[in-house]
């Protein structure tokens, strides 16, 4: 147990005997008998928590609370008495106190409820730090961001985006990957042209051609007058491919030569028409594998590779967790017109501790879900779904692999570790290789040794 605790007891043996025990427990402590004496080390020193006793002859713990909010509002109180009715507990609240304990004390009952008050005001203060990085926060358009991973994104990001270099973003799903694209196209040279966003994966494969492409009237059944296409669409601005990874290989091919020569034919179409976009394109896949597959072309893969950005998983940004969520609380407590102005203390430490295997889109979802759902001006762990609220993290072992009456080779200790990152990473080996501190060729010699090199794990 850690932190800085002021100890106020009108009775000598008292003082003395919760200033031992809190020692020993951890904390730093300091006691006084009078309010007074109190206060003044209020003032010279910073705490973490206040406790007082709530009767006392020339001041009392309400008393010493109020002038205590008005010294150091930051500072949490919890208040000890021997009169433990709801009526003492209801004036303490009401005068600021964080907690209520009754007499005789508990002592490792005490202890859990001044570290409680500790953790719950180190919480106060991270979110508070947070909100107001919100709007001073390091950006690049519409994304934000404190945590190491986002600065270096943004450091490429302005560097990239007055380019006209093709971009390729990578990242798992539900990480932003349109929004990194817009941000490029928004700080871009282009940005008075349009943004024009397709999602290979969601196109039927006989549509698709057209729908890039454009066609002729009478190319087919239901081409009853031409059509420009998507790149004539996106003229002097930016075409952004979402899923590239999902186009049939027969159209990548199509695709490669309208990159290489700035033209494109419509199908049905009798002359091809020159075009002028940028093109930024995004997967959640693992290209070098499906090339390796035969899925996706080489030469393609390199054209639209010429700058590669990663976007980083919502779980490897630790605050900005809190960032994204507090954004999110504004939009949708506007949206819905509900009085929703702050997340809780507890609330935020479920949501920094949950691993977002959803990214970003999943911490969206929770977001406007608890804003429908709260019946108060703030977010309580209560209008979170559950897997949010009784997430506990994986324990730092090797997942499902040593207890102690199971004890195994070590080949299948790696073996079932490896399994296990490739399940976390969402079956990209990039990624896996990344985290695991191999090189690709490593991990698929490993893969091929164990049996796994044909097993397909989902994308996420």
């Amino acid at each position: 147990m850690t932190g800085r605790i002021l100890v106020v007891d009108d009775e000598p043996n008292m003082a003395e005997l919760l200033q031992e025990d809190l020692r020993r427990r951890g904390f730093d402590v300091d006691a006084f008998t009078a309010p007074e004496q109190a206060l003044a080390a209020l003032r010279e020193r910073d705490y973490d928590t206040l406790l007082t006793d709530l009767r006392m002859p020339r001041m009392s713990g309400l008393d010493l609370c109020r002038k205590a909010a008005e010294l150091k509002p930051d500072v949490p109180v919890v208040l000890m008495t021997a009169f433990g009715s709801m009526e003492s507990a209801v004036e303490a609240l009401r005068a600021g106190a964080d907690d209520f304990i009754t007499k005789p004390v508990e002592l490792d009952l005490l202890a859990l409820t001044l570290q409680r008050s500790i953790d719950r005001a180190r919480m106060r203060d991270r979110v508070k730090t947070l909100e107001s990085a919100l709007d001073e926060s390091a950006a690049f358009g519409e994304l934000v961001g404190e945590s190491d991973p986002m600065k270096r994104l943004f450091d490429q990001l302005r560097r990239v985006a007055p380019s006209d270099a093709s971009v390729l973003i990578t990242g798992e799903s539900g990480v932003g990957k349109e929004v990194v694209a817009r941000a490029i196209h928004e700080q871009s040279r282009r940005t008075a042209g349009p943004f024009v966003a397709v999602n290979c994966a969601a196109i039927p494969e006989t549509l698709m051609e057209s729908e890039l492409f454009g066609h002729a009237k009478g190319a087919f059944t239901d081409a009853r007058a031409d059509r420009a296409g998507l790149f004539r669409e996106a003229e002097k601005g930016t075409l952004f491919l979402d899923e590239i990874g999902e186009m049939p290989v027969a159209l990548q091919a199509k695709l490669l030569r309208s990159l290489e020569s700035g033209m494109v034919r419509p199908v049905g179409g009798t002359r091809e028409e020159p075009f002028d976009v940028r093109i930024v394109t995004a997967t959640n896949r693992e290209l070098e594998q499906a090339i390796l597959d035969h899925e996706f072309r080489e030469d393609l893969y390199f054209r639209i590779n010429v700058i590669q950005l990663e976007v980083p998983p919502l779980r490897r940004r630790g605050g900005d967790v809190l960032l994204l969520a507090r954004r999110f609380l504004k939009l949708f407590a506007a949206r819905s017109d509900r009085p929703v102005r702050r997340i809780s203390e507890a609330a935020a430490a479920k949501l920094l501790a949950y691993d977002w295997p959803g990214n970003v889109r999943e911490l969206r979802n929770v977001i406007e879900r608890a804003v429908v759902l709260t019946q108060f001006d703030s977010l309580a762990v209560e209008d979170l779904p559950d897997k949010v609220q009784k997430f506990e993290r994986d324990r730092l072992e090797v997942p499902g692999a040593v207890h102690e009456d199971e004890l195994v080779p070590l080949d299948q200790v790696e073996r079932r570790y490896i399994e296990h990152v490739l399940e976390r990473s969402g079956g990209n080996r990039t990624l896996a290789a990344k985290i695991l501190g191999l090189d690709r060729k490593t991990l698929y010699r490993k893969l091929k040794t164990y049996g796994m090199d044909e097993e397909k794990s989902p994308a996420t």
